[in-house]
């Protein structure tokens, strides 16, 4: 699997958990103290984004990076 569909993969699992906590782009974006364009080209997959970052964003999911990544089936 290249690195896009990865990206792309983790993006779309990121925006639909995001969705079903029923959170704006902008009001996750500021709880995790991220800034919303950059968040946004996460969920685009459009940044490769690092282990903390993940971590970050997992939280604020309130999910284990673990089932993060299960859900992006990678």
């Amino acid at each position: 699997m290249d690195k896009v569909t990865l990206q792309t993969k983790l993006g779309t699992a990121v925006r639909e958990r995001r969705q079903a906590l029923e959170y704006s782009q902008d009001t996750f974006a500021d709880a995790i103290g991220m800034h919303r364009a950059y968040y946004s080209a996460i969920e685009r997959g459009e940044r490769n984004v690092t282990l903390a970052t993940l971590a970050r964003v997992a939280d604020g999911l309130d999910m284990p990076i673990a089932a993060l990544m299960a859900q992006a089936k990678l």
